[in-house]
């Protein structure tokens, strides 16, 4: 070979050799850290994360190809929740999406440099989870669950489907703060409503039952059941109860209703989880989460389970039923 040919040769391995490894690099596997915060193997969540994995391969990534994604699931409780959340901080994954709001702190103490996205969190400001929703400031970013307004519908609607109610217990974690920021404004708009409110906390199922049997002693109340981890956890035990007192109750999602509860209002969580994975791949791709707004629900949806109404001999109001966006007979 001709020297000149050899460093003409040499010039151009330069100029590829550079470009094969930023091709390398931009193909190398990310990984992806998911925790669910509910028992391992719950239909729901399995749903949910169902349609989270769909939207992400839409945009290119395919578990096991070009990403790989470790799940963890939380159990519902404070201590399986944050066990877990650890053991996947431990994995370094390029970015960590959390489902609900006891996953958060744990995570932020364990991280503030893993990008995290959220769903199901109510209010990641008051928590400290974020420095306003326009501009999030830290790792943090994603999509919230409601404005505080909502949960004064919740007992407007349990007026209007029960107009005999003059009573409310409102099942609520006060551990978190959107758990009394929930109960705060029910409060708030029970005086309007000629309503009575108190406040069940979630703890552990025993004392949930013996709080709602004591509630349910004196007549013409209701239930409502405010967002959190452990009403998730405890959610089969809630709707019995309501069904064996005969207590009209309200729940805060879709999920409820569909499972023998009378009525739902809330945030359209598949759509979270949709929007959620178009965060994630904007990450995977260099943006930078203190910079991505944290956004409120597009759409609400009211869910009115008829045969449970049956149960409880009420009559739905036909204005109620024309306002839904599903019935369930």
């Amino acid at each position: 070979m001709q020297r000149r040919e050899f460093i003409t040769l040499l010039g151009g391995a330069a100029v590829v050799w550079p470009l094969a490894i930023r091709a390398q690099q931009s193909e190398r596997m990310r990984r992806i850290g998911v925790l669910l915060n509910s028992v391992e193997g719950d239909s729901d969540s399995l749903a949910n994360l169902a349609v989270f994995l769909k939207a992400f391969k839409q945009l290119g990534w395919t578990d096991g190809k070009n990403v790989r994604i470790e799940t963890r699931w939380g159990g519902g409780r404070a201590s399986g929740i944050s066990k877990e959340a650890a053991s996947l901080v431990a994995l370094a994954p390029d970015v960590i999406f959390a489902t609900g709001t006891a996953a958060m702190r744990p995570f932020l103490q364990a991280t503030r440099t893993i990008p995290i996205v959220f769903v199901q969190v109510a209010d990641p400001v008051g928590a400290g989870f974020v420095d306003s929703l326009a501009r999030p400031g830290g790792n943090a970013t994603g999509f919230i669950q409601f404005e505080y307004s909502l949960s004064g519908k919740w007992l407007e609607l349990l007026k209007q489907i029960a107009p005999s109610v003059t009573r409310a217990a409102v099942l609520r974690d006060s551990a978190i703060t959107s758990g009394i920021g929930q109960f705060a404004v029910i409060q708030s708009v029970a005086p309007s409503l000629g309503m009575d409110v108190t406040a069940i906390n979630l703890r552990d199922a025993a004392g949930i039952e013996r709080a709602v049997t004591a509630f349910a002693r004196t007549g013409n109340g209701g239930l409502i059941l405010t967002a959190s981890a452990l009403s998730v956890f405890h959610k089969d035990l809630i709707i019995g109860l309501a069904a064996h007192y005969k207590l009209p109750a309200v729940y805060y999602r879709r999920y409820y209703a569909t499972s023998g509860g009378l009525v739902s209002y809330g945030y359209d969580l598949v759509e979270q989880y949709r929007r959620a994975a178009g965060y994630v791949d904007r990450i995977l791709k260099g943006e930078n989460p203190a910079d991505l707004p944290v956004q409120a629900p597009t759409k609400y949806g009211l869910v009115i389970n008829l045969k449970t109404a049956k149960a409880l001999g009420l009559t739905v109001p036909p204005t109620l039923l024309t306002r839904a966006d599903e019935v369930i007979e």
